[in-house]
């Protein structure tokens, strides 16, 4: 589709920039503060989670199978969160450490014990010289950061429709030893809302590494965040690597920082039989015990994987209409304008924006002279440079709907003003 401003003869766009602007500076003497800046539960979904604080108090028994949850011990964590965390990953228990609250903090864990001290009997990283990370982006700019902190070169690889460019990822893997690591979201990614299909995964689960410790970053943050009529399909990657005839390929991790309470939910990683070995001797380093209140309480309220499922049915009822308003909105104000795309996420925290190239920073810093706050234009992307400057990543959950709606009113605006002024910037 012809983008619309760059049809109109200049008179037309002239009067066209005159109307935006007016509606503009309506906006602006709202003095709105609006927030739609990072993928955060909104009150409402956390608030259904509240009655797992009631379930370990003074009365409650602090054991757990051969686990003691009052004292040192069981640093790989309690035998039943160890359960249920295999459950939602589809892992058996014993291949599953569960530790603190953050799955980014075990990534990072992980990244840093390869920095320092090697992964499978290799060199640490630090002794390599040179070390490359492969980051799939549109993606989740904490991962990028982890590796870049850690003076790991981060290498882009383009998002498709279903999943990363594997000729690009397997060429890169299978040829150059320096590749030591991939980000992954494989369900619902951060930001496009894209889910792995069997081909992606089973090419990932094939893949033959230059470097003997290079791993894949498997992070399933969203495996049970779907709000759509029906739950995307993610191929089990470990599955998939033993009928590959592979091993020691995969770190995957989880939590449910987004089921329950961010910040106070439980984190886990699972690996094949030697790699969690590593990572269970290199965690007790770092770690006499667990956090077991919490992963004990976590059990309590959650039970199991069906008791999960249950649970995220009530997120995804206060969720759903979210992204349907966001997908009204969008659609009602751009989708005939020719200046704009973005995604169709049947689960997961965000939807992906691609405007103009020269766009996006552009419709972010307008969007919060206007008062509201957006994730920053390339943060999708390592180092924060989107090559086009054109994807914003929107978070709908947070904002109330009423907030919510007036927000998407103002990027509606916002997207319009700024394609209509690259479209007269062009013809000068």
């Amino acid at each position: 589709m012809p983008n619309v401003y760059e049809s109109m003869s200049a008179a037309e766009l002239d009067q066209a920039l005159a109307d935006l602007q007016k509606q503009a500076d309506a906006i602006a003497a709202q003095k709105l503060s609006l927030d739609m800046a990072r993928g955060k539960p909104s009150s409402e979904q956390t608030a259904l989670s509240k009655p797992m604080l009631d379930l370990v108090n003074s009365s409650t028994p602090l054991v757990d199978g051969k686990g003691i949850v009052d004292n040192y011990g069981t640093p790989e964590g309690l035998p039943s969160a160890r359960r249920l965390a295999g459950e939602i990953l589809g892992v058996p228990a014993d291949k599953v450490v569960v530790s603190g609250s953050s799955s980014l903090n075990l990534m990072h864990d992980l990244v840093a014990r390869a920095f320092t001290n090697g992964v499978a009997g290799q060199k640490p990283f630090y002794q390599q010289g040179q070390v490359k990370w492969l980051c799939p982006a549109p993606g989740y700019d904490r991962h990028f950061r982890v590796t870049e902190d850690l003076g790991i070169q981060n290498v882009v690889v383009p998002m498709h429709e279903d999943g990363p460019d594997m000729d690009m990822v397997q060429e890169l893997v299978e040829s150059d030893p320096t590749v030591k690591g991939i980000w992954c979201v494989p369900k619902y990614a951060n930001p496009t809302g894209v889910t792995y299909s069997d081909e992606v995964v089973r090419r990932f689960a094939a893949l033959k590494p230059a470097a003997p410790d290079f791993r894949i970053y498997w992070d399933n943050a969203y495996c049970v965040h779907y709000f759509g009529e029906k739950d995307d399909e993610l191929l089990n990657i470990f599955d998939a690597v033993k009928e590959a005839g592979g091993s020691q390929l995969v770190y995957e991790f989880g939590s449910t920082a987004k089921v329950t309470f961010p910040g106070s939910g439980i984190a886990f990683v699972a690996a094949d039989e030697e790699d969690i070995k590593a990572v269970k001797a290199a965690f007790a380093v770092e770690r006499v015990s667990a956090e077991k209140f919490s992963q004990l309480a976590h059990v309590l309220f959650l039970k199991d994987l069906d008791g999960v499922k249950a649970h995220m049915k009530k997120h995804a009822a206060v969720v759903a209409p979210r992204f349907a308003l966001v997908e009204q909105k969008l659609t009602d104000g751009l989708a005939d304008l020719g200046i704009a795309s973005w995604s169709h996420p049947h689960g997961g925290y965000f939807v992906s924006f691609d405007g103009p190239e020269g766009s996006a920073k552009r419709i972010v810093k307008l969007m919060a002279d206007l008062g509201v706050k957006l994730t920053p234009a390339g943060a999708t992307y390592p180092g924060g440079r989107d090559p086009k400057d054109s994807n914003i990543r929107i978070a709908p959950t947070y904002p109330s709907i009423e907030d919510l709606g007036a927000a998407l009113d103002v990027f509606v605006v916002a997207v319009k003003l700024v394609s209509a002024e690259l479209a007269r910037e062009a013809r000068a």
